[in-house]
Parts: C-alpha cells; sequence; structure tokens
C-alpha cells in the first residue's frame, strides 16, 4: 500500500486521517443523510465499507439485531469474492484464518452395500488458471468482522446502529427534492419498539434487510418464485468420525437417506452439514414438522453408514426450505418511467433473490450486488457521473440474479435426485458429480459478464487482449513493478477506491522513443484538453483522482531504464509533488508467466484496457484509438469546469 503522500504519519497507515465535518453523539441519528443502508448483512457492509472511503458522502447504515453477527449463516467464499476482498485491503486475513478448499470428493451408495457409502471420485476444486485466489470458508461474521473495522478505521470512521428498524419508507420529494426519501425508523429493546420514532430524509436508501425486507416492500416489489418441497437442515457441529473425507467439502448421496453436503471450516475441527430432510406436501411449512436437532444428527448417522458420526457440541443449527424467488427489478422506477425517472430507493442481496445454500453463491452474489451499486453511488454524489447511471445497477444485477435462480433450481434438484443403485463403475459419474465439475466456472464467481451499454463497450477490439474478456471481471497475471523489481498481482493495483483503471500494453517498440505509441498515448492523455483526464478530472486533485493509469512493458525489466521513460509514467502527487513510481509495469520473466503470453495480448499493436470501479473489463481498445476512448466516457461523466 502506498502511504505518506501528504506528508510523515506515524502509526498504522490503514487508520486513515478523520475526514468528517459533522459528527453525530454515538447511538444518535441525523436528521438528514446523503445514503441509508439498511442491513449489516454481507452486501449492507460492501456498500457500507466502500462509502466508508468518502468522508464527504453521510452514510448512516442501521441494524434491527442489538450488535453484529456471532456465528452461523453464510461461510463460503469464492475466488471472485476473494479478488474482491482484495480491493478492500483483507484478502490476506481472510486466507490466513479460512479454511482452504483445494478438492472435492463425491460419495455415492456402495453396489454391494447400497445402505453404506462409498467414494467415487474427486476433483480439484478450482482449475488451474482460473484465479490466483484459491475457494475458502470461512464464518460470514468475521467477513462482517472485518468489513467492520474497516470502517472503524476509514475518514469516515463509519460504524452501524443497532437496534434500529425501519418501518417505512415514502418517496417525497416535493418535501424535500435534494433528500427525497423519508424513512421512519423505530429504536428497538429485545426486538421490541420502544415508542421511540425516528425521521431521517435521505438522497439515497438501499434495502440489504434480508427476504422480509421493509425497503422491499415499500417500493411495491415482490419475491416471486416458488418452493421445492423440500426440506433441509444446516449445523455447524465439533465431532468425531471415522469418516475419510471430513476435511474436504464432499458430497454425499445415499440410497434411501438423502444425501449431504460437508463443508470444512476455518480452525481445522469445525464442521458444517447441509442434510437434506423430509420431502413437504404442497403449500406445506416446514415448521409445522418441528424439526429439531436430534432429527439433523440422526439423518446424517443414517447417511453416513458404514461410517460413525458423534457429534461432541452443536455451535449452530437450523432448518429450512427449497425455494427460488426473484424480484422483477431492483429499485422503485416502474421500467415504463425509466426514461423519465431517476431512482433513489434500492434492494440488494437476499431483499431482492433467495434461494438455497447448497450451491454456496449467496453471500457472494449479494456482496457482488453491493459492490455494484456502491461505486456508482460515489461516482453520483461526488459529480462524476449523472444520476441516470444509477439504473444500470438494476439492469445489471437482475441478470446476474436471474442466472443465478436457474443455477440453485437446477443443481437443488440434482442433489435430491435418488441414485442409481445398480451401478457398480467407479468412472461412471453420477449426474451430481457431472454437474458440479461442468459448473466449476460459475461457483468460483467467474460466469458474471455484463452486456455491452454506456458502461461497458462493444468488444470490437477484443483480439487485442483474448484474455482480457470485456464485460467480465479483470483477470489478474503475475507482473513486475519497474521501480523496486517487485513482483506483484496486476490485478491487486485495483482498490476499492471508485477509479476507474487504463491498462495501457505496450506495443513492440522503443519504449524511449517520443513516437512511440504509448508515450503518443500518454501525451494525450496529460495534455490533450479533450482527454477523459482532463474533462472529467475535477481542478485541484492528484492527476489520478478518477483515472488511475499503469502501463506494462514487453522488456524485461532488466532491459529498461526508468529515467529515460516518459515523465507521465511517474507523475507527481499530494502537497509536495511526490513521484509516484508505482504505474510501470514488465513481465514477471522469471516465473516464466509472461503477461502479454497468459491473456492473450497482441504484441505487435499493443492494447488499452480499461477497467471499471468494481474489476470488470470495460473496454478494450487499440493504443491510437483516442476518440473512442474519450467518447466511452463522455458516454457516462459529466465534464468539469476548469474555472
Amino acid at each position: 500500500m502506498q502511504y505518506h503522500l501528504n506528508g510523515f504519519r506515524p502509526g498504522d497507515p490503514q487508520w486513515f486521517e478523520d475526514g468528517r465535518k459533522n459528527v453525530c453523539a454515538p447511538g444518535t441519528l441525523p436528521d438528514k443523510t446523503d445514503v441509508l443502508i439498511v442491513g449489516c448483512g454481507p452486501a449492507g457492509l460492501t456498500l457500507a465499507a466502500q462509502l466508508a472511503a468518502f468522508p464527504e458522502i453521510e452514510t448512516l447504515i442501521v441494524e434491527r439485531k442489538p450488535g453484529p453477527l456471532q456465528k452461523g449463516q453464510a461461510d463460503g467464499i469464492s475466488c471472485r469474492s476473494m479478488e474482491m476482498f482484495n480491493a478492500f485491503g483483507f484478502a490476506e486475513q481472510i486466507l490466513k484464518q479460512a479454511c482452504w478448499v483445494n478438492e472435492t470428493t463425491f460419495w455415492k451408495p456402495d453396489h454391494r452395500a447400497p445402505t453404506t457409502i462409498t467414494r467415487n471420485g474427486r476433483v480439484q476444486d478450482v482449475a488451474d488458471g482460473l484465479s490466483e485466489m484459491p475457494h475458502v470458508i470461512l464464518n460470514q461474521a468475521r467477513v462482517h468482522d472485518m468489513y467492520l473495522e474497516l470502517m472503524r478505521k476509514s475518514p469516515s470512521r463509519l460504524e452501524p446502529v443497532y437496534a434500529i428498524s425501519v418501518t417505512d419508507i415514502v418517496l417525497s420529494p416535493q418535501a424535500d427534492p435534494t433528500y427525497p426519501v423519508e424513512a421512519t425508523l423505530a429504536r428497538l429493546i429485545d426486538d421490541v419498539p420502544t415508542g421511540e420514532q425516528i425521521t431521517v430524509r435521505a438522497r439515497y436508501v438501499v434495502g440489504c434487510d434480508g427476504a422480509r425486507s421493509t425497503v422491499r416492500k415499500a417500493i411495491d416489489r415482490e419475491l416471486i418464485g416458488d418452493s421445492a418441497n423440500q426440506a433441509w437442515g444446516v449445523m455447524d457441529v465439533l465431532a468425531v468420525t471415522d469418516f475419510p473425507d471430513i476435511r474436504c467439502k464432499s458430497l454425499i448421496q445415499s440410497a434411501f437417506e438423502g444425501n449431504i453436503i460437508i463443508i470444512p471450516r476455518e480452525g481445522g475441527y469445525l464442521t458444517r452439514l447441509y442434510i437434506e430432510l423430509d420431502k413437504l406436501t404442497e403449500g406445506e411449512r416446514i415448521r409445522n414438522r418441528h424439526i429439531g436437532i436430534d432429527d439433523l444428527i440422526g439423518a446424517a448417522q443414517r447417511i453416513f453408514r458404514p461410517y460413525h458420526f458423534d457429534v461432541k457440541e452443536v455451535v449452530w443449527w437450523s432448518v429450512y426450505e427449497i425455494g427460488q424467488r426473484l424480484t422483477d427489478k431492483f429499485d422503485e422506477v416502474p421500467q415504463a418511467a425509466v426514461a423519465h425517472q431517476l431512482p433513489h430507493i434500492f434492494i440488494c442481496g437476499d431483499a431482492c433473490h433467495t434461494h438455497s445454500p447448497k450451491a454456496g453463491q449467496g453471500m457472494n452474489v449479494s456482496m457482488g450486488d453491493a459492490f455494484n451499486l456502491g461505486w456508482k453511488l460515489i461516482a453520483v454524489m461526488k459529480g462524476i457521473s449523472p444520476p441516470d447511471i444509477l439504473h444500470t445497477y438494476s439492469e445489471e444485477r437482475q441478470s446476474v440474479a436471474q442466472d443465478l435462480i436457474n443455477f440453485d433450481r437446477e443443481w437443488s434438484r440434482i442433489m435430491s435426485e435418488r441414485p442409481e443403485l445398480n451401478d457398480d463403475s467407479q468412472e461412471n459419474e453420477p449426474k451430481f458429480q457431472r454437474y458440479f465439475i461442468q459448473h466449476g466456472h460459475y461457483t468460483a464467481g467467474m460466469s458474471v459478464t455484463y452486456q455491452p451499454s454506456r458502461l461497458t463497450g462493444i468488444a470490437t477490439w477484443q483480439e487485442l487482449a483474448r484474455g482480457f474478456i470485456v464485460g467480465s471481471r479483470f483477470h489478474s497475471a503475475p507482473v513486475v513493478r519497474l521501480a523496486d523489481i517487485k513482483p506483484v498481482q496486476l490485478g491487486h493495483v485495483i482498490k476499492s477506491d471508485a477509479r476507474w483503471r487504463i491498462f495501457i500494453f505496450a506495443a513492440d517498440e522503443d519504449p524511449y522513443q517520443a513516437s512511440s505509441a504509448v508515450n503518443r498515448l500518454c501525451s494525450y492523455l496529460c495534455e490533450d484538453t479533450h482527454s477523459p483526464l482532463n474533462r472529467f478530472t475535477p481542478p485541484g486533485g492528484d492527476c489520478d483522482e478518477v483515472f488511475d493509469v499503469r502501463v506494462i512493458f514487453q522488456q524485461a525489466a532488466s532491459e529498461l531504464k526508468l529515467d529515460q521513460l516518459s515523465p507521465y509514467l511517474l507523475p507527481r502527487k499530494g502537497q509536495y509533488g511526490l513521484i509516484d513510481y508505482e504505474k510501470i509495469f514488465c513481465p514477471d520473466l522469471k516465473s516464466g508467466s509472461d503477461i502479454f503470453s497468459v491473456r492473450g495480448i497482441n504484441r505487435a499493436a499493443g492494447a488499452v484496457v480499461v477497467v471499471r470501479p468494481d474489476q470488470y473489463v470495460a473496454h478494450i481498445l487499440p493504443l491510437q484509438a483516442v476518440d473512442q476512448l474519450s467518447a466511452f466516457f463522455a458516454g457516462f461523466m459529466l465534464p468539469v469546469n476548469k474555472g
């Protein structure tokens, strides 16, 4: 990380200087706020952590629970979410504490004794080269802790206000056009209203308040879908067993007793089991079955036969019905009114899509919702983009949620199918095993591809950088930072700071010549009044406040002379005009991972790869396409007044 830009500050550099202008007393609520976030789940905290980096944006986050989550709920963290956590700065902490999922094993009925199970196969959980990050398991509460710590250390010193429920949300711009949303809040003690009600007006309200979302109901959105009439249980336990794969992610399909998914948990001893229970009749609710923890343990012990499973402690458990539900839109604006009405109320995560937890995607997709919305809210409130870009949140994420619902419905159906009992072939993979292997790209979180829009260009020049798919997440690769010869992942320069990245991959030419394509492009970006940097960067700020430009040369680090490269690649920043030495990179030839080869960069022509603040590739252009580059950003950014 970089720090000391505006003077030396002792202590932990992750504690930012307090940038607040208005400070409320602890536990008190403001009359007005820029953004009101309802709910401290993974979606709410992802959004709050993004906004907390900007103290000029006043953010309020409330939660009806009396305090932070302690245990239970989600635990699977996809490779894609780990990439996002790296942008927030706590991926290393997650990697240290989490259980890494390296292999997945598959078990089916033993054809010789169908009441028992036998291992049928095992596969590498994440395919080689899919991501530099692993698939890991960590209690959702620990993820919350890391977000909360990040918020406390931020310039906003943002902390949730607990024991607050939202009773009503009303859009009333006639009462206050600047803060058009009125929220009615109630204080709680032991989840019971005290009678005290508080009114807060906000520019934007984001409902991250779960499947029973008050915010969703306030905007007349409905979760639409159906139930599979199938009951499942989940429990986190400390147990003694002779089952050999208890520390691997395992999918077990028994002949007569149902199925189990084993999720090894962090710490080396804890285990989560998802246990298939009874079929429900049409319209039946699971609460009517009065299923208890002994029922879950008994079902697990029957499925594990011939192995023993002795539960010593139950940390957390729950039962649920499989169902897939989705709202048709993730904001309050009717589809017919999109052309003339701006959104001010949004819903994220379980508030707009629900599904079974077995695919391990709920927390991950919810955080992806918030990561998509957060940078857009920041861009609007900082005056970088017009408010109508907020329509793209629902447009982009609703289709992602629909894909999740479709995947989960099929996965749940396959997991509940009874296995073939007459199959004695180890090579013949059961259907659930085949489906899991075929969809590894999806479960790793890598299947999201945003369609062409104002924020995502048409892939006309995709061949210039075949490994960076337009609309998909930026696929990192090893490089060497020239100034200090440090091997790094190029994607790790993308931070959760709402900035756009412009990666310039140099053509195969002399980097010192003023006529080289890289130098001409850098000159355009820094000098031409029509360039995005000059049109859209606010006056008085650093040159990379909106656009972070990085250059990757083809030459080895030992072949380049830093002092002979373009001065535009060594920008001066901050109150002292200090030089930023971290803008120039070279291939990591020592490791054999030349990024130009690994990501299919056209060596003769080079390429410009534009990356959105949420780490998705927005455009690929030739080095000479300066007019197209400027036109792309002009489609959703507001020119600044240089005065």
